[in-house]
């Protein structure tokens, strides 16, 4: 399933993409009740787990063809959320694809290079990102993130990616300045708005293999990065599980699994050109859609 937020005048709310648009899923629940409990947001679905997973595509394969179509909303008639609003914790992972790693010189880790970004860098699709009054050199970074549908503690590398209900699109903005000012990388990657995630969650079993996807950024229309899942050097469930080594990985936690060459930050620093406002950044992945933002100047 391909699953978002929708902003509503009642709040966040679950939706589902169909081939006949996309669902309101407690808009469909008051036309065509169940008697089981459906998950209508996306809090209540990631607190089900996979059970609640179950249940939802369950009442999704039974109401399709029972909902009149015109209660099907467009694409552009509906406002985005984060397709993961609020998670718990999001987690960083650094220098983690040879293409990048040859482009930098960057030697190899032994370990993923974990980092943290907070709740309030989350946004959606279409949302501004916000370039922070103490910086100038605020970048790009495209991503695939893994989102946790199951509780996590020292899962075994085999076993990983059965903790895992989805994936997406995201982009992982860093203000470079404020990024090596200290010892830390934390103050130049956990500004508000740096970490835009969506439009869709789209389900492990229609993602299929997570390390064979084609991941594009583009900005303003320039290809600048175009690379491939495959070329990550630790892999998406050798990720889940390092990660859980160190602490438990709750539903609805996001990790982001780095990103290829084709940053500003390895230009030549004379070439180097930071965003700056009205830039448009476009993440695309294979079946998970396109994640578009534009730059605003924080006031």
């Amino acid at each position: 399933m391909r699953l978002l937020t929708i902003h509503t005048p009642k709040g966040l709310k679950l939706g589902v993409k169909t081939t006949k648009g996309i669902l309101d899923v407690a808009d469909a629940l008051e036309v065509n009740p169940s008697a089981v409990k459906v998950p209508a947001t996306m809090k209540e679905l990631m607190s089900a787990g996979r059970n609640g997973l179950s249940v939802l595509d369950n009442y999704m394969a039974k109401m399709e063809n029972e909902i009149a179509e015109g209660f099907f909303l467009k694409e552009n008639e509906i406002k985005f959320g984060p397709c993961v609003p609020q998670p718990g914790k999001i987690i960083g992972i650094g220098l983690n694809y040879r293409g990048y790693l040859k482009e930098s010189d960057t030697p190899r880790p032994k370990f993923p290079y974990i980092f943290a970004k907070f709740p309030s860098a989350a946004r959606a699709t279409g949302d501004h990102i916000y370039i922070p009054f103490n910086s100038t050199q605020v970048d790009f970074e495209a991503e695939l993130a893994i989102v946790i549908g199951k509780k996590a503690r020292r899962v075994a590398k085999e076993e990983a990616l059965d903790y895992v209900i989805g994936y997406c699109n995201a982009n992982d903005f860093s203000a470079r300045d404020l990024q090596y000012s200290t010892d830390s990388w934390l103050p130049g990657k956990c500004c508000d708005s740096f970490c835009p995630i969506g439009p869709y969650l789209v389900t492990s079993d229609e993602v299929g293999d997570p390390n064979n996807l084609s991941l594009r950024a583009i900005v303003n229309g320039e290809l600048r990065q175009n690379s491939n899942t495959s070329d990550m050097i630790f892999s998406c469930k050798e990720l889940v599980s390092a990660v859980s080594q160190f602490f438990t990985l709750e539903p609805g936690d996001i990790i982001l699994t780095g990103t290829p060459e084709g940053i500003i930050m390895t230009d030549p620093e004379e070439q180097r050109v930071w965003l700056q406002e009205g830039d448009e950044i476009r993440v695309e992945i294979e079946k998970l859609g396109s994640l578009v933002n534009k730059m605003k100047l924080e006031v």
